[in-house]
């Protein structure tokens, strides 16, 4: 692309009142670029006059001065041209008032005594806008060699069914796999399903039957019984797809997860994620055909995971106190199994059971807390069953003993009626005790509502086990990845396929797989078969996203992906390992494999990178480093006592939209700061900081999304991943008699905009306090 630059500055919205102008001006026309000021720069009028130079030919790289790249992005696209957003308004007039920075005089403008910080500011943002546009370049989208519109999903039950459904719907080819002989999952033995209507009292029949006829009914669903996928190579568009029958065996099955004691070293301490790669790699040594296509496997678009749950195993000293050995003490799971069959009777001699205890807790006098995996479903759940002991027997009892009882929504209506039940006895306590007495059981427990212990007489017991993601020790989806078959680092999720609970439901890090039902967490029936919709949905939008190279949330539309200078590689595998949505692999050899489609474009492998060979189309570390150097730091040579300078480097996705609401309620904090925004602070690459320090800025400071297990970082790990990096590059600051203070990380939620002034202004000030960088006019 041969370029041509112009640069357009709006003087609109306090831009032309606050800063000169015709100063700001002369910063590219020295370079030579000419630069065209607009009272009105978003304006129909203002718009048509850099449309006419792009169709004129005069230009096709610009840098437009004006209000920050959050709005109008709209207005300001150009078809063929290279746009730098240069954030003038949000970025500099609106905070840094003249009340608070007087403009200089003519007179003031040529004394070493006096600098103008708002100014100064302003010219840098020109600067370093227009050395962008000369380093990056125009992106083209990636295509794929071939391409499937086909969904996949795992799971025959009302989850998965629903999902399968509402695609065939929209006219896309799907196959449901699941691995019993039949559909329905869980749900086809159920007896009833929670109401679903006003006045919200009434049980209603299971729904899965007319699923399954609804689902026959489509000729564009593939049902495939019996039936287990083996492994998913590949990426979104094109992953190939190989079957097994359940118990089969076939030569690439990935021997994952690792045995126990390959997760650690010789002294029993576990071993980081970089060690366990290389781990995972030796135990593969000589199948790499493990990361190959499958040559006779099905070609598929993307995933729905909809695996479903089973249910929890309640075992241990923990619960001995509840009885579980006694025949007529059943858990949840198992009652509903036998009220399904007809009327409830006893286990132990078929009896009839009218008087039914339900123990939503493991209780003991100290313990509050609930069993795993449980929540509002297992509420609900006991509420159901006591309504058919109710409904069984006309002088039935049920007795439910919880410490949180937790009816979401509409729901509400439903315990309420429960509660108005005459035979329906609820309240909050500890059970103490559960033991056989003749041919009853007899119920103990404390710390009730009504301050009194109980003692119940029942002829069955029912414990509430919790819903176990089918996900936990089990991958299911088998990935042909060189991170591991399963998802990462679901530890954090108690082995629920993993998704950015707060921004992006529905998907989990590996890229064109969208988790739905119990597998991401507990659910309901009605609210398994909404979440299908979401997850189905997220599907279609990653085909049609592939299929244009574009890439899926968060930087949806983004037709970037990376790039490799594979000559300088050392095969360190930091991008492989650090890459939080496993979109690289490795070859044969070791060397790094990029799959596009799965790239998120987040630019962690670029920040990872110690040989910095990463880039993007128009997002390098040439291109990031270029802006630093171009930021213009004052020295004892300029000025008698020269301003500060500092770098802020801050996420796209939380500190930047923070920042531009600081300026929106015009909250002044240091103008001798600098911001350039990333992708993400995963992209970060040190050499940045360690640029900004060696010509002579004063500190560097990361902001980014809050991290840890209720993470808010739109890329997972990003912010984590430069805390890390920022804590190990003191040594290289000692090594230069930089102090450690000189960078710092720091953590904004998208919404804390009144804490940024106050963070940034604390490092300012930390770092004055230090004096200047000794490497200052060098």
């Amino acid at each position: 692309m041969d370029k041509k630059y112009g640069v357009y500055i709006c003087t609109g919205c306090g831009i032309g009142d606050t800063l000169d102008m015709e100063a700001l001006v002369d910063v590219p026309e020295e370079e030579g670029v000419n630069c065209t000021t607009h009272p009105f720069l978003c304006s129909k009028e203002g718009v048509a006059v850099i449309q006419k130079d792009v169709d004129d030919g005069k230009v096709n790289a610009m840098v437009i001065g004006a209000c920050s790249r959050r709005v109008n992005f709209d207005v300001f696209n150009f078809d063929g041209c290279i746009v730098e957003r240069t954030n003038l308004r949000e970025g500099v007039v609106w905070p840094h008032s003249r009340e608070t920075y007087p403009m200089l005089t003519e007179d003031q403008k040529d004394d070493e005594e006096h600098f103008d910080p708002v100014q100064m500011k302003a010219e840098d943002y020109i600067k370093m806008g227009m050395i962008r546009v000369e380093k990056v370049n125009l992106p083209e989208a990636y295509q794929t060699e071939s391409f499937s519109k086909k969904i996949l999903v795992l799971g025959g039950g009302v989850t998965g069914m629903s999902a399968a459904l509402d695609a065939a719907k929209t006219g896309y080819d799907v196959t449901i796999v699941e691995k019993a002989d039949k559909l329905g999952g869980y749900a086809a033995n159920m007896r009833s399903q929670m109401p679903v209507s006003e006045p919200f009292e009434e049980l209603r029949a299971p729904v899965v039957n007319e699923l399954i006829a609804e689902v026959e009914s489509f000729s564009n669903i593939d049902v495939k019984t019996s039936t287990q996928v083996a492994r998913i190579a590949g990426q979104p568009g094109e992953f190939t797809v190989t079957f097994k029958k359940p118990g089969e065996k076939i030569p690439f099955d990935v021997p994952f997860p690792l045995p126990e004691e390959m997760l650690v070293d010789e002294n029993g301490k576990e071993l980081d994620a970089e060690a366990q790669h290389a781990k995972y790699l030796e135990f593969n040594e000589g199948r790499e055909d493990i990361l190959q296509l499958d040559p006779n496997g099905e070609l598929y678009g993307a995933v729905v995971l909809a695996a479903g749950w089973r249910p929890a195993v309640l075992k241990g000293e923990a619960y001995a106190h509840l009885g579980l050995d006694l025949p007529d003490v059943v858990t949840n799971d198992e009652f509903e199994k036998i009220a399904a069959k007809g009327k409830i009777i006893k286990p132990s001699d078929g009896k009839e059971a009218k008087n039914v205890v339900f123990i939503q807790s493991p209780g003991k006098e100290e313990d509050d807390a609930d069993f795993e995996y449980t929540g509002s479903v297992t509420s609900q759940v006991a509420l159901k069953q006591a309504r058919y002991v109710r409904d069984d027997y006309a002088d039935g009892k049920a007795y439910i003993i919880y410490q949180h009882m937790r009816t979401p929504g509409l729901q509400e209506y439903f315990y309420k009626s429960m509660q108005q039940e005459d035979g329906v006895f609820m309240t909050k306590g500890a059970v103490t005790e559960v033991i056989q007495q003749g041919n009853n059981l007899a119920v103990t427990a404390s710390n009730t509502l009504l301050g009194e212990n109980l003692a119940i007489k029942a002829d069955m017991v029912v414990v509430a086990g919790g819903m176990v993601p089918a996900t936990k020790d089990d991958p299911i989806i088998n990935l042909a990845y060189r991170q591991g078959p399963g998802f990462r680092d679901n530890d954090i999720f108690g082995q629920y396929a993993d998704s950015n609970y707060i921004c992006f439901p529905y998907e989990t890090q590996r890229t064109g797989i969208y988790a739905a039902g119990a597998v991401r967490r507990s659910m309901t029936i009605e609210e398994s078969i909404e979440d299908a919709t979401g997850a189905a949905l997220k599907a279609i939008q990653c085909i049609e996203s592939a299929n244009r190279g574009m890439a899926v949330h968060p930087r949806s539309g983004d037709i970037t992906y990376p790039d490799f200078f594979f000559q300088r590689c050392t095969q360190c595998k930091r991008c492989t390992v650090e890459c939080p949505f496993g979109a690289l692999d490795d070859d044969a050899k070791g060397t790094p494999k990029a799959n596009p489609t799965r790239c998120r474009r987040c630019g962690t492998c670029m920040g990872a990178c110690p040989e910095r060979i990463i880039s993007f189309a128009d997002y390098t570390i040439d291109s990031i480093g270029s802006q630093v150097k171009a930021v213009g730091v004052p020295s004892e040579d300029d000025y008698d006592e020269p301003p500060f300078r500092f770098l802020a480097l801050i996420c796209e996705n939380d500190a930047f939209p923070a920042l531009d609401m600081v300026g929106m309620n015009k909250i002044d904090y240091s103008p001798n700061v600098r911001f350039i925004t990333v992708r993400c602070l995963g992209s970060v690459n040190t050499i940045w900081i360690k640029d900004a320090l060696a010509q002579g800025m004063d500190g560097v400071i990361l902001i980014g999304c809050k991290h840890g297990d209720d993470y808010q970082c739109h890329f997972v790990k990003g912010s984590e991943l430069a805390e890390v990096r920022v804590k190990k590059i003191g040594d290289a600051l000692s090594s230069l008699a930089l102090e450690e203070e000189r960078v710092a990380f720091a953590e904004v939620a998208i919404d804390e905009y009144d804490k940024l002034p106050e963070i940034i202004n604390a490092f300012v000030e930390e770092v004055e306090a230090l004096g200047p960088n000794p490497f200052k006019g060098f």
